[in-house]
């Protein structure tokens, strides 16, 4: 899981490229969408607004062919991460959804206002707590996608 302190940080970090472009597009449209309506630039990236902290989960989510990433707009949120390779399969990844849920225990961290949160797909996280969260989250397919050095 890759954490960034503002905005201004994902920006000056990911600035090239298409699929980077096209999530700033998306952040800069949410002043003329509904919450929680799917939005979507190109076939590479779906977006929505949304208000409320995640629903408590018990099992870890993964991905596999869209990573997710989070703006936090207002509050903040309490997220458990681990590797796949350090948890157990529970529901095997279904390509439909681009799902897969797995059981086991993880490193916590908070999230608050400001924050970006990329969800890498080596990784599953599930979501614990929260408290007055308003953010956009953004699936973005991995082709053609890479990561700076963290």
């Amino acid at each position: 899981m890759i954490i960034l302190d503002s905005l201004s940080e994902f920006q000056q970090r990911y600035r090239s490229g298409k699929k980077w472009q096209r999530c700033m597009e998306a952040i800069n449209n949410l002043g003329t969408i509904r919450p929680n309506v799917f939005h979507s630039i190109g076939d590479s990236l779906v977006y929505r607004l949304t208000g409320g902290a995640e629903a408590q989960q018990s099992k870890f989510e993964g991905n596999r062919r869209y990573f997710d990433m989070h703006y936090y707009l207002d509050g903040e949120e309490e997220i458990e991460f681990a590797a796949k390779s350090a948890l157990q399969g529970v529901v095997p990844y279904e390509d439909e959804t681009d799902r897969e849920y797995l059981d086991g225990q993880g490193e916590k961290i908070t999230v608050k206002k400001g924050n970006v949160v990329i969800f890498e797909n080596h990784e599953a996280r599930r979501f614990l707590s929260g408290k007055d969260v308003r953010k956009v989250i953004l699936k973005v397919t991995v082709e053609e996608s890479y990561f700076l050095n963290k």
